[in-house]
């Protein structure tokens, strides 16, 4: 069973690798529109759960599994765009 964590509003790139969570919004400028566009694309889109599954050293990229089957790797300047609702399992 999975519990939504009222009142705690997270970034991806404040999530702890192995934590769930589900995804809010992206934000948008006139700056971002082609990456959200692309995150939009590879399925990172509201109320879709998201995990972070490794976390490179140095501030490195993030390994992530989007939905059941997606993973990707996302460089921390975009998870940081990427408002997320915790949740447990």
């Amino acid at each position: 069973m999975k519990t939504i964590i009222n009142n705690l509003r997270m970034t991806l790139s404040e999530l702890k690798p192995g934590k769930l969570a589900l995804v809010q919004h992206i934000e948008t400028s006139t700056e971002t529109n082609g990456l959200v566009n692309r995150l939009e694309g590879i399925g990172i889109i509201p109320n879709k759960p998201i995990m972070v599954l490794r976390q490179a050293w140095f501030g490195g990229p993030l390994h992530v599994r989007v939905g059941s089957t997606t993973e990707i790797a996302i460089r921390h300047q975009e998870a940081k765009t990427i408002h997320l609702q915790p949740i447990e399992v």
